[in-house]
C-alpha cells in the first residue's frame, strides 16, 4: 500500500482536495485533525503541554471536561519558535503513533496522508510521493482570515512559521494549483489514476 502524502501552506486547499479523493474512496488520514484530537483526550498529551505552556492551555467546559484553550496556546507558540518546536515535538510522535495504527486497518491501493507541516515534521520521509497543493498567497489569507474568523497578522504570524512553496516544491512529486475548483476536480481524477496504476 502507497502513502501518498498531500501537503500545502495554510489556506491551500488541502482538505478540499482531501475530500476530492474521498469520493474515490482513498482512506484519508488527515493530521492536523487527528493532532487537535489528541491534544484534548491524549493524556500523556494533555500533561506534556502543560508542563511546556503552563496550566493555562486548558481550561474545563460546562461538562467539567478538560479541553484545551487553543487561542491561549495559539497566542503563545506563534510568537515564540522554540515553543512551537516544543509542542510539535509532543504532539508529532502522538499523531505518528495513531497513524501507524491506524494505517494497519487500510486496504486500498494507496492512503493520502494530509500534513500543513509535511516536510517540516520529516512525515515525507514516510511517504511513497508528495502532492503539493498551492495557490497565490493573498487568496490564501483571505481564505483563511475568512474560514477561522481571524486577523491578518495573525494568518501572516502562521505563515511565517510554515516553508514556502518553493522550499516544498523541490521535495514534491506532483503539484496541482488550486485555482479553480473544477479544474482542480480534474487534476485529481487525473491523479487517482495515475497513482493506481503507478
Amino acid at each position: 500500500m502507497k502513502i501518498i502524502g498531500l501537503t500545502g501552506g495554510i489556506g491551500s486547499g488541502k482538505s478540499t482536495v482531501a475530500n476530492m479523493f474521498k469520493l474515490f474512496h482513498v482512506p484519508i488520514f488527515i493530521a492536523d485533525d487527528v493532532s487537535k484530537m489528541l491534544l484534548g483526550t491524549n493524556e500523556v498529551v494533555i500533561a506534556a503541554v502543560k508542563d511546556l505552556l503552563g496550566e493555562h492551555s486548558y481550561t474545563t467546559n460546562l461538562d467539567n471536561e478538560l479541553i484545551p484553550d487553543k487561542k491561549y496556546i495559539a497566542s503563545k507558540v506563534f510568537k515564540d519558535v522554540d515553543l512551537l518546536k516544543g509542542l510539535n515535538a509532543i504532539l508529532h510522535p502522538a499523531v505518528r503513533t495513531y497513524f501507524d495504527d491506524w494505517l494497519l486497518k487500510q486496504d486500498a491501493p494507496y492512503i493520502i496522508y494530509e500534513a500543513a507541516i509535511l516536510f517540516e515534521s520529516g512525515g515525507h520521509k514516510r511517504c511513497d510521493a508528495v502532492l503539493l497543493i498551492t495557490t497565490n498567497i493573498e487568496e490564501r489569507v483571505n481564505r483563511v482570515m475568512q474560514r477561522d474568523q481571524t486577523s491578518r497578522e495573525e494568518v501572516e504570524a502562521r505563515l511565517s512559521n510554515q516553508w514556502s512553496d518553493i522550499e516544498r516544491l523541490n521535495l514534491s512529486d506532483f503539484v496541482i494549483i488550486n485555482n479553480n475548483l473544477e479544474i482542480t476536480k480534474t487534476y485529481v481524477s487525473i491523479m487517482h489514476d495515475v497513482l493506481l496504476n503507478s
